[in-house]
């Protein structure tokens, strides 16, 4: 038996929820200079139904950069805000929604 979604009541591989969070996200993209000069990027306002796991995993790979998540915070080492915004828009965020 497959396993049944919380929220839409579908099966999870066809479960909606994460598109539409992903259409309804409004993002932050900002840069910030930590200890030592070092520089890093920050994205705020993902939601609980967009699997941050898998985002940064994508992200870290494509931008060949270290990160971490703090709650629902994405924190990248490097100065990235416009490949991670073409990035977040190739997975499917709103570009009108991303404020970089």
């Amino acid at each position: 038996m497959e396993d049944i979604c919380n929220k839409c009541g579908l099966p999870k591989n066809l479960c909606v929820c994460q598109d539409i969070a992903k259409e309804s996200q409004k993002i932050k993209i900002r840069e910030d200079a930590r200890r030592f000069g070092k520089v890093i990027t920050t994205i705020k306002g993902l939601g609980e139904d967009v699997d941050i796991e898998a985002l940064i995993k994508e992200l870290k790979r494509q931008l060949a950069c270290g990160g971490t998540i703090k709650g629902n915070e994405i924190i990248l080492q490097g100065r990235h805000v416009k490949k991670a915004k073409e990035i977040l828009l190739k997975q499917g965020f709103k570009g009108e929604l991303i404020d970089a």
